[in-house]
This record gives structure tokens, sequence and C-alpha cells, in this order.
């Protein structure tokens, strides 16, 4: 098979008509050259130059030869060097696996400010609604990383960025406007906005009124947090989502727990040593969760 080198060599000699000088240009031994030029013309059965009195002169072949070794001599410089800016970083694709909420709430500005500062990185993103679920993706090898809340078990790299806090969603007329914070006993007289079993908020807040004791009343269930919130702010029933939900939504009344309920986010990767990877969730540890993973109340 021909080399790089041999496609090199041949370029050389057409562009310079002389053996001596494309020696020269490629800092070999005239003898180097010519094994190399020779070794392509057998590989081919056809000869690359014709000899004049004044250098040598590409043969139809030779000509045919060399246009695609141009292109060829072109692609491998730029898959090295699309290689060199993958590995520093500044180029490839990034596959960022999720939490539903947390795309609008901690990705989206993070994603944009890369794409002005680093054109060449491209994302690809998919959003769920289970942590497990996620993790199970990222050990399918269907992404690079993963951000939200810890799953069950996981055997990947884990970062931890910060502790969201969990909120009570109810409508601005509820009585939970006229309280500081909301005790989870407290649920049990309420219509409650719950989860479908596949969103893993839905084992999770089972969980949470068991360890207090109250005993939930699901008026309708859901996948999404941020649905749960909006039912709850339009008088639906009340519902418990993370403050991830609430992004753009002004409306109903929303108080914290009591106690205060905050849950673990991180940002677990496939292959720690990567680059790309690695610069970015530098950056999102930098950043840090808005407004510290607390909610803002008024």
């Amino acid at each position: 098979m021909a080399t790089l080198r041999a496609f090199e060599c041949l370029v050389a000699v057409g562009e310079s008509g002389s053996v001596t000088q494309a020696a020269a240009r490629l800092h070999m031994s005239q003898p180097a050259l010519s094994h190399q030029i020779s070794a392509l013309e057998r590989e081919i059965g056809a000869a690359l130059f014709e000899r004049r009195a004044r250098g040598v002169r590409l043969t139809p072949a030779g000509r045919a030869v060399a246009q695609e070794a141009r292109s060829a001599l072109h692609h491998a410089a730029l898959a090295i060097s699309t290689g060199r800016r993958v590995g520093r970083g500044e180029a490839g694709r990034l596959r960022i696996a999720s939490a539903e909420t947390m795309t609008n709430w901690l990705l989206t500005s993070a994603m944009r400010e890369w794409r002005l500062q680093y054109p060449e990185v491209d994302f690809e993103l998919s959003e769920f609604s289970s942590a497990d679920r996620m993790d199970r993706f990222l050990s399918d090898g269907h992404a690079d990383l993963i951000v939200g809340p810890r799953p069950t078990t996981t055997n990947h790299h884990v970062e931890l960025l910060g502790r969201e806090e969990m909120v009570v969603v109810a409508a601005g007329s509820h009585l939970f406007a006229d309280e500081t914070s909301i005790g989870v006993a407290a649920l049990t007289t309420e219509a409650f906005i719950h989860y479908v079993p596949e969103n893993g908020l839905s084992v999770w807040v089972d969980e949470l009124a068991a360890l207090h004791g109250a005993t939930l009343d699901p008026v309708l269930r859901t996948r999404s947090p941020r649905t749960a919130a909006g039912l709850a702010a339009a008088g639906i029933g009340v519902t418990v989502v993370p403050v991830s939900a609430l992004v753009g939504r002004s409306e109903g009344t929303v108080r914290p727990l009591r106690p205060r309920v905050l849950r673990d986010i991180i940002v677990t990767v496939a292959t720690p040593t990567d680059e790309l990877s690695r610069r970015f969730v530098a950056d999102l540890r930098v950043r840090g969760l808005p407004d510290g993973g607390r909610a803002v109340y008024a």
C-alpha cells in the first residue's frame, strides 16, 4: 500500500521538476527519494516520470496520481489538525445525557457560551426523567457524560456539582401561601400531583412521605416535574418538585419543605481522561448551580 511519504515525494518532484530540489525540500537524500518513487511505480505498474534534459516531467499516469496524492495529503493534514483540536478539547462532539429539568436551568447557558467560543464543538443532548436510566445509557456507550441527581448505584467517575432544593408548589390562593415552610405531613390532606413510575421522583416522593408518616392522595400522575409545577400552580393539587423545574415560572405558591430537603446534583463521566468532557465539567463546576441550588421565595 502506498504511503503518504511516497505521495509527498511524487508531489514534490512533480512541482519542482527536479529530484535534487524535491529531496532538499523534503530533507531527504536523493537515493531515499528515488526509492520511494520506484516503490510507488511498482505498485501502480506504470512510470510516473520521464527524464528530460533539464530535470523530469510527470507522465499522464503521474499527473493523475499526483492529483489524488495532493488530496490525500490534504486530508491527512486535516485529520492531524482535527485530532489535535479534539485532543485539546477545542473540537469534537460531546454527547450529554441530562435530567430534563437540568437543560434550561443549568446547561443552556453553558452550551451557548461554548458554541460561541468553540464553534467546532457540537453537542448531542438526550433528556431523561430517571437517573438510573441515564446511568445505563452512559454504560451502554451512548453518552460521554450525564448531569442530574445521583443514580441508585454507578460504576462511573462522579463529581458533585452542588445540592438542589426540593420545594412544595401550590396555587397562589392556596393556604400554603400563608406559611413560610411546609411540613411533609401537611401533604396528607391535599390532592397530590404525583409522578409516573418511570420518573425517578415517583419512588423518591413515596419514600419521603413514608419517612414523615404522610399518606399521599394522587389525583393524577405526570412524567414531567415542570408539568407537575404548572398543574399545581393552576390549582389542580399540590406537588413536590426540584427547584430546576421552576425555570421561567412565576405563578403559584412555592415554599420550602420543613425541614429543608436537598438532593445532590452530579456529573458522571464515561472517560475522565477525555479532554473535551474534562473541560466542560470543569466549566460546570466553576459556574455552580443557579442561585446555589436554592429557591428564591417571594
